[in-house]
């Protein structure tokens, strides 16, 4: 049973930067599709991020394009996020997904889609 903990939340000012981590244990991720997800107050979860097992299909929401890059290293068994630029509506919780993919060379952006989740990590962002 796959477990994900994320880290590396916290209150930032609009412009500035934070690089989430998800750590996964229980077994390799090494063959799954990623994805991170945010969830605002009174919202749904939405896609934010989205990444095939080896990194070579990407997904991104148009809101983050050019400032958030997702990234994993299979021999941590750990997946990121970094985050550029941020604004105010970037504020949520993140929560990061992971699914088995047979390594086939897809990125998931349905919530639905995903079989393990994290508990999640508070992004603040202050204008």
């Amino acid at each position: 049973q796959v477990q994900l903990v994320e880290s590396g939340g916290g209150l930032v000012q609009a412009g500035g930067s934070l690089r989430l981590s998800c750590a996964a244990s229980g077994g390799t991720i090494r063959g799954y599709a990623i994805g991170w997800f945010r969830q605002a107050p009174g919202k749904e979860r939405d896609i934010v991020a989205a990444s095939s097992w080896g990194g070579g299909t990407t997904y991104y929401a148009d809101s983050v394009k050019g400032r958030f890059t997702i990234s994993r290293d299979n021999v941590k068994n750990t997946v990121y996020l970094q985050m550029i630029s941020l604004h105010p509506e970037d504020t949520a919780v993140y929560y990061c997904a992971a699914t088995e993919s047979s390594y086939r060379p897809v990125a998931y952006y349905r919530a639905n889609q995903y079989t393990y989740w994290g508990q999640g990590t508070q992004v603040s962002v202050s204008s």
